[in-house]
């Protein structure tokens, strides 16, 4: 067996008394088949990866397109570009995507989710894998919208459910995964329910819920916060919000914009701090991803991009154009945490989708070419497959 050693895994959390956070790593041909702790103050023999972080690759909840596909708009002609992008996200770090449905309307909703679950069936090597669907909307607050169109926004009822996704399965391996929407609008309690029913993971966001209306949402199942901070009131010393009620408690996940732009540095630092097993980044990349900077189409509006962001003629923030794994360089430099920000891109996610599994349990089995090296240096945080020299 080929041993590395001198290697760190990510996590939240902080090294305890007699850990060093180093690791030996293993390999029977390319696959990683043991890890073991090297206790501080001891040695190991092997290949020193000099402290250099070893993880899973990315898995990004809310990605809404890239290479010009926007996936509400998505037609079985657009599975060979469809493929294309799987492959770009591939060589970016990303193993795994929940395709993001922003607001639309109802035919072009369910044609997208019947063009995923094919290209789903016709998963290729070396691409990313397609898990189900993030419905993001249409049952949003209408004064915390944001970029989603207000004439396809519908109130909350099982039976404006079921004319969406009536057909399709929930669940990470299933047609949807993850639903995003406002806990506080009437109706919203028998989605809720219906959804987990099927295995959906639920999210609050595009909402004004109160800390009251959070707190209920959160016994009844809502399991994460969509873009933290964006589209929901801020903390407010008097108005706490659902902000505040989901970092008092640990089974609620924080999405996190990690660019700069939808949450300040100081900001995303901060809720990482108060919450560093909670916080899972996202990208929140539109149509543009993969693409130049300039004017671009989402649906009949026009996105501007520039910086990697995305925002309309209006100049609403819409989205970013930067890849998953740049938000984890980006909050790595910010909070000088990098074990966490890894964590907050590739094992974290996965947590939220009910795989609990930690880093090193993540690891065990998987070949190394589908696993990333992570080192620091003058230029920050840098990644590349943990197979390259």
């Amino acid at each position: 067996m080929r041993w590395l050693t001198n290697v760190r895994l990510p996590q939240a959390r902080r090294c305890r008394h007699g850990e060093s956070g180093l690791w030996r790593v293993g390999l029977d041909g390319d696959r990683i088949a043991a890890l073991e702790p090297i206790a501080a103050g001891t040695a190991a023999a092997g290949e020193s990866w000099d402290g250099d972080w070893l993880s899973p690759m990315g898995v990004d909840l809310q990605i809404n397109g890239g290479l010009g596909l926007a996936f509400p708009e998505l037609t079985p002609a657009d599975l060979p570009k469809l493929a294309e992008l799987q492959e770009l996200l591939w060589r970016d770090g990303v193993e795994s995507i929940c395709p993001t449905l922003v607001t639309c309307a109802v035919e072009p909703l369910r044609q997208a989710l019947a063009v995923l679950a094919q290209a789903r069936a016709e998963q290729a090597p070396h691409h990313c894998r397609l898990l189900g669907a993030h419905l993001e909307g249409p049952f949003l607050a209408p004064a915390r919208r944001g970029a989603h169109p207000e004439q396809h926004l519908a109130a909350p009822s099982t039976a404006a459910l079921h004319e969406r996704i009536e057909g399709f399965t929930g669940g990470p391996a299933g047609d949807i995964a993850l639903v995003t929407l406002a806990p506080e609008l009437e109706g919203a309690a028998e989605v809720i329910a219906a959804l987990r029913r099927m295995g959906v993971v639920v999210s609050l966001g595009h909402s004004a819920a109160n800390e009251a209306q959070a707190n209920a949402a959160f016994d009844a199942g809502v399991a994460m916060l969509t873009h933290t901070f964006n589209a929901m009131p801020d903390l407010h010393r008097r108005e706490p919000g659902a902000i505040a009620a989901a970092l008092l408690r640990a089974d609620v996940a924080l999405g996190l914009i990690a660019d700069g732009v939808h949450v300040a540095p100081s900001m995303a630092v901060l809720l990482q701090r108060l919450a560093p097993e909670q916080v899972v980044l996202v990208s929140d990349a539109l149509a543009p991803y993969g693409l130049g900077e300039g004017q671009h189409r989402w649906d009949e509006r026009l996105l501007i991009v520039t910086g990697g962001s995305c925002r309309l003629a209006d100049g609403t923030l819409a989205g970013v154009t930067l890849p998953l794994l740049e938000g984890a360089r980006r909050l790595a430099a910010w909070s000088s945490e990098p074990g966490r920000a890894i964590a907050a891109a590739t094992v974290l996610p996965r947590h939220v989708l009910g795989d609990r599994r930690d880093a090193r349990a993540l690891l065990l089995g998987r070949p190394l070419g589908h696993t990333l090296r992570w080192s620091q240096g003058r230029e920050g945080l840098a990644w590349r497959s943990a197979a390259q020299a």
